[in-house]
Parts: C-alpha cells; sequence; structure tokens
C-alpha cells in the first residue's frame, strides 16, 4: 500500500502552484524586474524559471534517462509581460499535475544516476519529482521575501491576519 503516490503528489504540486501563481497576481508588474542583488534573478526570471523546471523534470522522465551526468537544463526564455507569465505558469502547472498523476508506481521507484558530486548519488523518480515542488518552495520563498522587500504583505500572512481578526472578533 502506498501512503504517498502520484495522486497525492500532484495534489500537493497543486497547492503549491496556487500559492506561487497568488504571489505571481501579488507583485506589480511594474516590479517585475527587480531584482535583490544585480546577479540574482529578476522576479519576471524567477517565475520562468519555475514554470521551466517542471518541463525539465517531466522530460528526464518522458526521456527514461539513467542518469543526469550529461543532462543539460539549460536557459529557458518566455513570456515578458505578468499576464503572459501568470498564463504561463498555470498551463505548465496544469500540464504538469495531469503528467504526474499518470505515473505508474513501477515507473517512479526506478533508479536514476545524479551528476557526479551529487549525494545522493542515485535517486529514485519519485524522489526526483518530490524534489520538483521543492525547488518551486525554494523559489516561492525567495518570491516572499522579494514581496517584504516592496512592501507587500504577502498572501498568508494576509490569510492568517484576517483569521486572527476574525476570531478576535468573536469574542
Amino acid at each position: 500500500m502506498s501512503l504517498y503516490g502520484p495522486e497525492q503528489l500532484a495534489e500537493s504540486m497543486r497547492t503549491v502552484r496556487k500559492n506561487t501563481i497568488l504571489i505571481a497576481d501579488d507583485i506589480p508588474e511594474a516590479s517585475y524586474g527587480y531584482r535583490p542583488t544585480p546577479e540574482s534573478r529578476s522576479v519576471a526570471e524567477t517565475f520562468l524559471h519555475i514554470a521551466a523546471a517542471t518541463r525539465h523534470a517531466e522530460q528526464i522522465h518522458v526521456r527514461r534517462l539513467a542518469s543526469l551526468e550529461s543532462f543539460s537544463l539549460g536557459e529557458h526564455l518566455g513570456p515578458s509581460s505578468k499576464g503572459e507569465i501568470i498564463s504561463m505558469l498555470r498551463a505548465e502547472g496544469d500540464r504538469w499535475f495531469e503528467w504526474v498523476e499518470q505515473m505508474p508506481e513501477s515507473v517512479l521507484a526506478e533508479s536514476v544516476r545524479m551528476p557526479p558530486g551529487s549525494n545522493p548519488a542515485v535517486k529514485s523518480r519519485f524522489e526526483m519529482l518530490l524534489g520538483a515542488k521543492e525547488h518551486e518552495i525554494h523559489h516561492r520563498a525567495q518570491l516572499m521575501v522579494i514581496e517584504r522587500l516592496l512592501g507587500i504583505v504577502p498572501h498568508l500572512t494576509r490569510n492568517r491576519q484576517r483569521a486572527a481578526e476574525t476570531t478576535a472578533s468573536r469574542r
């Protein structure tokens, strides 16, 4: 019996992407060029990276690569307007979730060699897909810090504040 399989992974990824899109919606388009440091990605580039990361992860599995020793992510160029970026996040997410749900558990259990110097040296395909979700969460955390730098209260904080206000008003 699998306690956490492809359906559960896809559902948890939907939650992650929903929150990513809420952040993308909260940040004004005029701030999409913002970079916290000159060498870091801009807001727009970070969202495009998130959208492209799932496509790269999918290619690793579609091509049934047994090793990532020579796999290159390359650079991803995409839309530049806020609306186009949000549309891409939605479309890539929807396509990704449906694809993950269809993955047979036997395929998810297969081992893949990681590039030299990686720890661990081998991961299951399931671990790699879970890693794609964790990767998006990592970048979403960066974007939430950027929201703060831009003077935006992140949606999760706003939701918590509203809940606290509602609870206080009931007393």
